[in-house]
C-alpha cells in the first residue's frame, strides 16, 4: 500500500542471456514491459552494432508494409484490427515473411504499372474520342467545309486561269480547361490574328492515371496557312501541354476512326475492369492480415534494438545486458527469462544478478486506468525524484474539489458529470475506434478526472444552492416575511407593505424574522436579496482562505514524511518545523480568527464586530492603539505579538542556522557536496518560502474570483436569454422559448462548461503544481521507460 504514496522502489540488474536464448527471453521481457535496458554500448555507432542487419530487415520489412497499407487506404478497403496480440516471429521466420512481402509489394507494384498504362491508353483513346466527334461539329457548323480542310478540293481542270482555292491546315487536341483563356490569348499574339480557334468542353471529367485525380478538360482545333504558323501552333501547344491527336481530313475517315476507337475502348475497359478486381482482391485479403504483420515486424525491430543495446562477451555465446526494474516484480520477470528460454529449446538458463549502484535510478509510479490521468498532472510539473512523495494520490481528491469551488453549479456539475459518464461507460468502444481528434483523445484520456469534477461540482452547487443561476427552495427559507412589528418600519408589516416596496430590509435581531440556519447550503432567499453579492463575496472569500492554507498545511506536513524516508533529521529541525510554525502561527491563526468570528459574534452582535482584515494587518504593525477596532477576545495583543516573534525566529533559524550547521558538516567531510551550491539553495528557498506563504494564500482567492465569476455570469446568460422567452406567455411566447432556449444551451455548453470550465482547471492546475506540490515536491528524477510491445499494440510504434 506505502508504494500508491510514493514511487516504486528500483534496482539495477545485470541479465546473462545466451545467444540462442537472448531473441525469445527479450521478446517475453517486451511482453510484460517491466525492465527498461541501458546502453551499453554508448559509443559505438548504430550502423556497426552486431544486429543492425537485422534491424535493417525488419525496416524494409515495415517498408513494404507502409507501401501495402497505402495501396489499401488507397483503395478505400477498410483496414481488421481483431485487436490481436500475435507472438513474435522466431528468427527463422523472417524469411518466409520476407518472401511474403516481397511476393505481394511486386505484385502490387506490376499490378498499378499495368493498370497506370492502361489508364493511360484509356485517357488517350477518350480523348481521341471526343476529339473525333467534336471536329466533325466544327465542321458541320462551317458554311464551306471544304475552305477549312487541309487537302482542299481543286478546281476545275478546265477553269486554268482562275486562282487556286485558299488551303487551310488544322490541329486538334485537348487541354485543361483552366488554361483555355491564357492559351487562347497566347495564340493571338504570337500569330497576330492569323489563326482560327474553335473549342468545346468535355462535359465528364477525365481521371489521371499518374495521380488517380478527376481533371476537367476542352478540345480544341486551330485552323491556321502555311508551315511557319503551323510549327509556332505546335510549340504553343507543346508548352500548354495540350495533347494534339491525328485527325483524318475527310468525314468518312472520321467516322471509320471513331468507330474503331469506340470498339478498342470497349475492349479496354473490360480489361480494366478485370485488372481493377484483381487489385481489389489482393488488397482485401491484405487488409485482413496487415495489422498483424505491422505489429510482428516491429516487435522483431523492437527487439533487435535492444539486442543491439546490450554486450557480447568474448567467447560470443552470453549476451549482457543492464536493466532498470521494480524490486517487486521480479519474480515476474525471473518467469518471464524462463518462458523465453524454454521456448527458444536451449538448456542454459538465462541469470538475473541484481547490482549495488549508486545511481539515481528512474522514477516509476504504477497506474491503472483511474490514476493515470491524475499522474499525469503530476507528471507534467516534473517527474518526481526517486522515492518521494507522490501527489498523485492527493490530487485525485484534492484537484477536483478545487476546481468545483470555482465551478460550483449543480446544473453545469450534472452536465459534466452525465458527459463523463457517457465517456466512461463506453470507453471500450469508444477504445476500439481510435479516434484521431486530439481535442477528443484529450478529453476521452482525462475522463474520470471530468467524473469527478462534475461529481464535486454538483456538491459545491448544493453548497452554494445555485443551479443556473437559481436557488432551489427545497426546505424553504431561514427568513420569515410574515406580517409582524419592524422597528425600523415603524409598525407591523401588511401586505401593502411587502407590494409599496422594491426592497425591503429583515433584521436577523427581530424575533420571529430569523427561523435558524438552512439545513444545507445558502439559504435561497439570498437569491433575491439586493446584497446578495456583499454576503456571498464574504463567504467565498473568507472559504478560500480557510482552503487555501489548509492545502499549503497539508502539502508543507507532507515534507516530513520525505526528510523522514530519506533519513535527514537537519531537514526536519530546522526545516519542517520552523516551516510549519512560521505558516500555521500567521496563517493559521488567520483560520483561527474566522472561525472565531462566526461563533462568537451573532444577530445581535454583529454590528460591533471588528474586521478581521483590519485586525490581521495591524498583529502586523504591532498596533493595538487604534480605538476604532476592538478586540475580539482579551488577551489577543500579548498572543498576536507572541505569535509574530515566533514566526519571525523561524527565519534565522531556517537562513543562519541550518546553513552553519551545513557549514560544519561541510568541514567534517568535504567531499560529499558543495557547500557554496548548498548555502544559496537555503538561502533562496527561506526567502522563497517566507514570502510565498503570503503570495500563495493570496493567490488562493482565486477560488473567490472564478466562483464569483462563473455565477455572475450563469447569471447573465440566464437574464439575457431565458429570461426573454419566459416573460411572454402567449403562445408564440411558447414557440420563442422552445427557439431560445436552443440558443441558451449551445451558450450554456460553449461558455459556461467549455471555456469556464477549462478556466478552472487551469487554474486548479496552477494551485497543486505552485501552491501545493513546491513545499514538499521537487520533481527532479527522470522516467522510467520500460522496454514494452503495449505501444505497438496501441498503433504507437517503437523508436
Amino acid at each position: 500500500m506505502g508504494e500508491l504514496f510514493r514511487s516504486e522502489e528500483m534496482t539495477l540488474a545485470q541479465l546473462f542471456l545466451q545467444s540462442e536464448a537472448a531473441y525469445c527471453c527479450v521478446s517475453e521481457l517486451g511482453e510484460i514491459g517491466l525492465v527498461q535496458f541501458r546502453d551499453l554500448n554508448p559509443d559505438v555507432n548504430s550502423f556497426q552494432r552486431k544486429f543492425v542487419n537485422e534491424v535493417r530487415r525488419c525496416e524494409e520489412m515495415d517498408r513494404k508494409l507502409r507501401f501495402v497499407e497505402k495501396e489499401i487506404k488507397k483503395a478505400n478497403i477498410p483496414i481488421v484490427d481483431t485487436g490481436e496480440n500475435p507472438e513474435v516471429p522466431f528468427p527463422r521466420d523472417m524469411i518466409d515473411l520476407e518472401a511474403t512481402f516481397e511476393k505481394l509489394e511486386n505484385e502490387l507494384k506490376e499490378i498499378n504499372t499495368n493498370q497506370e498504362a492502361l489508364k493511360k491508353n484509356f485517357l488517350e483513346l477518350t480523348e481521341l474520342k471526343h476529339i473525333l466527334r467534336r471536329t466533325q461539329q466544327f465542321f458541320d457548323e462551317m458554311e464551306d467545309p471544304s475552305l477549312l480542310e487541309e487537302s482542299s478540293t481543286l478546281l476545275d481542270p478546265n477553269e486554268v486561269n482562275r486562282p487556286a482555292p485558299l488551303r487551310l491546315g488544322f490541329v486538334a487536341g485537348v487541354i485543361g480547361r483552366e488554361r483555355i483563356p491564357t492559351f487562347e490569348r497566347m495564340l493571338w499574339r504570337v500569330c497576330r490574328g492569323n489563326v482560327f480557334l474553335r473549342q468545346a468542353d468535355i462535359e465528364d471529367p477525365l481521371e489521371d492515371p499518374t495521380t488517380g485525380d478527376h481533371v476537367n478538360k476542352s478540345v480544341f482545333i486551330i485552323f491556321f496557312q502555311g508551315d511557319q504558323l503551323k510549327n509556332r501552333v505546335k510549340k504553343i501547344c507543346e508548352g500548354f501541354r495540350a495533347t494534339l491527336y491525328p485527325c483524318p481530313e475527310t468525314p468518312q475517315e472520321r467516322k471509320e476512326m471513331l468507330a474503331g476507337v469506340n470498339a478498342r475502348i470497349d475492349d479496354l475497359q473490360m480489361v480494366l475492369n478485370q485488372t481493377e478486381d484483381h487489385r481489389q482482391r489482393v488488397l482485401q485479403a491484405a487488409a485482413k492480415t496487415v495489422r498483424v504483420w505491422f505489429i510482428k515486424v516491429r516487435k522483431m525491430k523492437a527487439i533487435y534494438h535492444t539486442l543491439n543495446l546490450c554486450n557480447i562477451d568474448v567467447t560470443q555465446k552470453c549476451l549482457i545486458a543492464e536493466v532498470w526494474c521494480p524490486v517487486s516484480d521480479l519474480d515476474s520477470i525471473q518467469f518471464a527469462l524462463r518462458r523465453g528460454t524454454e521456448k527458444s529449446g536451449s538448456t542454459v538458463p538465462s541469470i538475473l544478478h541484481r547490482m549495488q549502484t549508486k545511481q539515481t535510478p528512474p522514477t516509476y509510479n504504477k497506474t491503472n486506468k483511474f490514476t493515470t490521468g491524475f499522474q499525469n498532472i503530476v507528471d507534467a510539473y516534473g517527474i518526481g525524484t526517486y522515492r518521494e512523495m507522490n501527489p498523485a494520490p492527493y490530487t485525485i481528491i484534492t484537484f477536483p474539489f478545487l476546481f468545483a469551488v470555482m465551478f460550483g453549479d449543480l446544473g453545469h456539475g450534472l452536465l459534466m458529470t452525465f458527459a463523463a459518464i457517457y465517456l466512461v461507460v463506453r470507453e471500450k468502444r469508444l477504445m476500439a475506434q481510435k479516434n484521431d481528434n486530439e481535442i477528443f483523445n484529450m478529453m476521452f484520456s482525462g475522463r474520470y478526472i471530468i467524473l469527478l469534477m462534475g461529481i464535486f461540482s454538483i456538491y459545491t452547487g448544493i453548497i452554494y444552492n445555485d443551479c443556473f443561476s437559481k436557488s432551489l427552495n427545497v426546505f424553504g427559507s431561514g427568513w420569515s416575511v410574515r406580517p409582524m412589528f419592524n422597528p425600523r418600519v415603524g409598525g407591523n408589516w401588511t401586505a401593502d407593505t411587502l407590494t409599496g416596496n422594491t426592497a425591503l430590509q429583515l433584521d436577523p435581531a427581530v424575533n420571529g424574522v430569523f427561523n435558524g440556519p438552512y439545513p444545507i447550503g445558502i439559504d435561497p432567499i439570498w437569491n433575491i436579496a439586493v446584497n446578495k453579492l456583499t454576503f456571498l463575496n464574504s463567504f467565498k472569500m473568507k472559504m478560500s482562505v480557510i482552503l487555501g492554507v489548509i492545502h499549503m498545511v497539508f502539502g508543507v506536513s507532507l515534507s516530513l514524511f520525505n526528510h523522514l524516508y530519506f533519513q535527514k533529521p537537519l531537514n526536519i529541525y530546522l526545516g519542517f518545523i520552523p516551516e510549519i510554525i512560521f505558516l500555521c502561527s500567521l496563517f493559521g491563526y488567520l483560520i483561527v480568527l474566522i472561525f472565531y468570528k462566526w461563533v462568537a459574534y451573532d444577530a445581535t452582535m454583529s454590528k460591533d464586530a471588528p474586521s478581521i482584515l483590519i485586525t490581521f494587518i495591524n498583529m502586523f504593525l504591532f498596533n493595538y492603539s487604534d480605538p476604532t477596532v476592538k478586540p475580539l477576545y482579551k488577551g489577543q495583543m500579548i498572543l498576536q505579538s507572541f505569535l509574530v516573534i515566533l514566526a519571525l525566529a523561524c527565519v534565522p533559524c531556517m537562513l543562519i542556522v541550518k546553513t552553519l550547521v551545513l557549514r560544519r558538516q561541510y568541514l567534517w567531510r568535504k567531499n560529499l557536496f558543495n557547500f557554496a551550491d548548498m548555502a544559496v539553495h537555503q538561502a533562496i528557498h527561506t526567502i522563497e518560502y517566507c514570502l510565498g506563504c503570503i503570495s500563495n494564500t493570496a493567490s488562493y482567492l482565486r477560488l473567490w474570483a472564478l466562483s464569483l465569476a462563473h455565477a455572475q455570469l450563469s447569471e447573465v446568460l440566464w437574464t439575457m436569454v431565458m429570461h426573454i422567452g419566459l416573460s411572454n406567455r402567449s403562445i408564440g411566447g411558447f414557440v420563442g422559448v422552445t427557439i431560445i432556449f436552443f440558443f441558451f444551451a449551445v451558450l450554456t455548453i460553449a461558455i459556461l462548461l467549455i471555456m469556464e470550465g477549462l478556466s478552472a482547471f487551469l487554474h486548479a492546475l496552477r494551485l497543486h503544481w505552485v501552491e501545493f506540490q513546491n513545499k514538499f515536491y521537487t520533481g527532479q528524477g527522470f522516467k522510467f521507460l520500460p522496454f514494452t510491445f503495449e505501444g505497438i499494440l496501441t498503433g504507437k510504434p517503437e523508436d
